[in-house]
């Protein structure tokens, strides 16, 4: 029964009826096989009751350790989320823990993960960057026997041999990306005019952007108008104003955004409002990725923004600490990955993140043994 309530609620907020689909590009003559798939995919996704399905063996908490999460840029709502779930993780088994900051830039990262390694830590946490891009630190660390963990460091999952982390820890890029595309096909009926906005200078990043690319370009009544370069760190000052241009240059073709960090359509909204756009779109807009706070307030006040595929940050800051205590303990990773997830409005209620039951009181039993 609670399944087919959310297929109802996924079709009623895309604005489909539950009857033949209309003519046109998400009927029968474009991409109506696609549309179904994807309204299916988005009903599982915005699931709530999932149970815990990740480790619940491993080994008891190696005592005296210390980490260091060194953070791409705090200013990055996913990676400061990340790092206050990683902290109170490991004040659960009473290691020491620090945060380095990298501001952002490829240099500022660089002096960051030096500190990091010149304090001889235990552990690294390689918090939202490219590892490859800092290739001299990650070898440095790993020839002081440092342990490194990436969040959001690679393109996949689960460890790196080149460069050489213990695993990285993520949902699979692949998931997202496709099911940020899917709710703008199930939503648009098959029929959008897209924005996609992401940083070209993150691989993570620009793996996924090019994925909900894809996607979306499976649907023939779906068109993408711009793909957006706004590195994150500029996106405060650049983003109103490309915005600006957008709507400038498409006007009502420009239907919906897909992101790959929901800081984007905080920093859209005062361009919206000014052009007089109503906060409920369109252009209805969907993060894929990181879901902080601040998006799930929009997608409640249905205020530019209309969904978010959230990391499920206070779990993955839990994961991070028990992998590097398997690594620690001379264990094998994990190998556990987050399923995906859809917040939207039909299952936002009052949360301000996603946080799946189950995973504390599993990682406890862990470590206390």
């Amino acid at each position: 029964m609670k399944l087919a309530r959310l297929v109802v609620l996924a079709l009623v907020a895309g604005g489909c009826s539950l009857g033949t689909p209309p003519p046109g590009p998400g009927g029968p003559g474009g991409c109506h096989s696609v549309v179904h798939t994807a309204r299916r995919a988005v009903a599982r996704a915005e699931a709530t009751d999932v149970p815990w399905g990740g480790p619940t063996s491993g080994p008891r908490a190696v005592p005296g350790k210390s980490i260091v999460f060194v953070a791409s840029t705090m200013t990055n709502p996913g990676v400061a989320g990340t790092a206050d779930a990683v902290q109170e993780a490991a004040r659960s088994v009473r290691w020491s823990f620090r945060v380095i900051d990298g501001q952002g830039t490829p240099a500022g990262i660089r002096v960051a993960l030096g500190e990091a390694i010149a304090l001889r830590p235990s552990g690294i946490v390689i918090g939202g960057f490219d590892p490859e891009s800092v290739a001299q630190q990650v070898r440095q660390a790993n020839e002081a026997g440092i342990q490194l963990v990436g969040w959001h460091a690679t393109k996949s999952p689960g460890p790196s041999a080149n460069p050489r982390l213990f695993t990285n820890v993520t949902s699979r890029v692949e998931d997202v990306a496709r099911i940020s595309a899917y709710w703008v096909i199930a939503r648009s009926n098959g029929r959008a005019g897209v924005v996609i906005f992401t940083d070209s200078s993150i691989p993570f990043a620009e793996n996924k952007a090019r994925l909900i690319r894809q996607t979306l370009a499976t649907c023939s009544g779906v068109r993408l108008l711009s793909y957006e370069n706004i590195p994150l760190p500029d996106a405060g000052t650049r983003t109103p104003q490309e915005v600006s241009s957008l709507l400038s240059r498409f006007g009502d073709r420009w239907t919906y955004s897909v992101a790959i960090n929901d800081v984007y359509f905080a920093d859209a909204a005062p361009a919206l409002r000014a052009a007089a756009r109503p906060g409920e779109g369109p252009p209805h807009s969907i993060g894929a990725g990181d879901g902080d706070p601040s998006a799930f307030e929009r997608i409640r006040a249905r205020q530019f923004q209309h969904a978010t595929v959230p990391e499920p940050l206070n779990a993955q800051g839990s994961q991070i600490v028990d992998e590097l205590n398997r690594a620690f303990a001379g264990h094998p990773p994990s190998g556990y990955v987050s399923p995906v997830h859809l917040t939207t409005a039909a299952n936002v209620d009052g949360a301000t993140a996603w946080d799946p039951r189950g995973y504390r009181e599993a990682y406890l039993r862990i470590w206390r043994g």
